[in-house]
């Protein structure tokens, strides 16, 4: 099969396969539906107070796999699903930004500082359009980097790396995580050492068990669902109500505010297109790079376009190129995020550790270099269903070209949802959703351990990434590292031997060393708003 055969057997496979619906000669497929559905509960998640796109990723991962099963039929419906609700909620987290100046995330503060005004001024609508249509613009484009660029990063690092190689460049990408994400570098190295512990918990690959404590029950180690779901979801909302114990905030009223004018002329969406421009490129990049994240990009995103305006509505007054700045950079970060995830099968974000989460537990479809393989030969069943989930995503914005505006307008009740009813439910679905998917009750209590350890990261400012990232990557590093061990004779010094992979520890303990200057230029960056 050529390239082109493989793209067309990629949206056959999106398209036609695993059918769940037949009127006539039109045939609905799962993996179609269930990206529009995670799209529109993205919306929704995005737009609801306390809640993120991560938190409905962990949530439906173990229901969706519960449902759809193991098989590799199961792979574009429950992927699309998670891409749909990432999307979604990059798209709804404007809705209270806008409305009622309750950001839910530091870029989109950014967003409400020039969006909540517009909306005092009665511009409501016309707001949430401008969000709608930059966030949709930003989030294509960077779809597009993502299928140009992860083939050809994955096919160049296929043939030019080794096990040495691929292995140091897991170092390099770890210590790139561990010195940019948070505020203390030193700390981001003991959560990714941290998630290595934990990840070597259970029988090795020598099939004796490693750091049991003759506990039966990990002798397969930690479920890594509930270790996820754990860190990220229940160590969140473990902090949310030590928020409210301390401040004893309640649902407090929020001020109705009109909507207005709705429309965007065609006039309008021009004098945007500059800032949209610049910010989608500035996203594409930083999301391109492991664990930077959106919000750097929103910040380097509205500094950009603020130093562009000339307008006479300035930027934090009520701009609408200020929200389209934004809104710009933060979209365009989740395509591009997931080029070293696809490509590498190394995460990026939190969004990335799920996509991989899904593939892993259900199997069929290895992020990393060999995925896109054009083999002539026989079919490379990875590359049908990378070109699949491809087609998916282009769905998903595609449905929030016609359909987002329309559905961002309709969800500003949901900041009315007072904390402590919102909190209890939370925590309600997340540990209901780990128990269908382990099955036990170990997994409940696994997952509230580690929600305890992620509410301990968070009261001492360590960051939870760069330990969930160490943990996915654990295991495949250590494989990588056993068989260049073994490659070699067992000589200690293999990764030694090869110029790359020499390169890439240099570049690790490079990145180490400068970590505090890095993060200072961050922090820079984040302030110059």
């Amino acid at each position: 099969m050529g390239p082109l055969e493989y793209v067309l057997a990629g949206i056959a496979e999106a398209f036609l396969a695993n059918p769940a619906l037949t009127i006539g000669p039109v045939v609905i497929s799962w993996a179609v539906l269930m990206v529009v559905a995670g799209f529109f509960a993205g919306v929704i998640i995005g737009a609801t107070p306390g809640l993120s796109g991560p938190f409905g990723m962990a949530m439906a991962l173990p229901i969706l796999i519960s449902a759809f099963g193991f098989t590799p039929d199961a792979l574009l419906p429950v992927m699309g699903f998670l891409v749909g609700i990432m999307k979604g909620a990059t798209l709804g987290g404007a809705v209270p930004a806008i409305l009622f100046n309750t950001p839910g995330t530091p870029d989109a503060f950014m967003t409400a500082l020039d969006g909540h005004p517009m909306a005092r001024n009665g511009q409501g609508g016309k707001a949430l359009r401008v969000a709608q249509f930059s966030s949709v613009s930003g989030d294509t484009f960077s779809d597009l980097v993502l299928f140009t660029c992860a083939p050809f990063l994955a096919i160049t690092i296929e043939k030019f790396l080794g096990l040495p190689e691929k292995a140091a460049l897991m170092v390099l990408s770890l210590s790139f995580v561990a010195a940019v994400v948070g505020k203390h570098p030193a700390k981001g190295i003991l959560a990714a050492s941290f998630g290595f512990v934990v990840a070597a918990i259970g029988t090795g690959a020598d099939s004796y068990p490693r750091l049991t404590l003759g506990i039966d029950d990990l002798a397969s180690g930690f479920p890594t669902i509930a270790v996820f779901v754990g860190v990220l979801i229940i160590g969140e909302v473990f902090a949310s109500f030590d928020t409210l114990w301390r401040n004893r905030i309640g649902g407090k009223a929020v001020p109705r505010v009109e909507l207005g004018d709705r429309s965007l002329s065609w006039k309008e969406r021009r004098m945007l297109m500059p800032f949209i421009g610049v910010s989608m490129v500035i996203g594409s990049v930083i999301g391109s790079l492991p664990g930077i994240g959106s919000t750097l990009a929103a910040a380097l995103g509205y500094t950009a376009g603020r130093k562009m305006h000339k307008g006479e509505v300035k930027f934090g007054e009520g701009a609408p190129q200020g929200i389209a700045a934004t809104e710009a950079a933060n979209s365009a970060v989740s395509g591009s995020n997931l080029i070293p995830a696809l490509s590498l099968g190394i995460p990026g974000n939190v969004a990335a550790v799920f996509i991989i989460l899904a593939a892993d537990t259900i199997g069929g479809f290895n992020p990393g270099p060999s995925v896109f393989k054009f083999t002539t030969d026989a079919v490379n069943s990875e590359l049908v269903i990378a070109f699949g989930l491809f087609t998916l995503m282009m769905t998903a914005n595609i449905v929030n070209w016609f359909t987002g505006a329309s559905f961002m307008r309709l969800l500003g009740g949901l900041i009315r949802i007072p904390a402590q009813i919102l909190l209890p439910t939370v925590l309600l679905l997340t540990l209901t959703s780990t128990y269908v998917q382990v099955g036990s009750m170990f997994g409940i209590y696994v997952t509230l351990g580690f929600g305890i350890i992620g509410y301990l990261m968070r009261l001492a400012n360590v960051p939870i990434l760069p330990m969930v990232i160490a943990f996915i990557l654990a295991a495949p590093l250590e494989n990588a590292v056993r068989n260049a061990f073994e490659a070699s004779g067992s000589d200690p010094w293999f990764m030694l031997q090869s110029p790359v992979g020499l390169t890439f520890l240099a570049l690790s303990m490079v990145m180490l060393a400068m970590s505090g200057r890095l993060q200072d230029r961050k922090d820079s960056s984040i302030s110059d708003k």
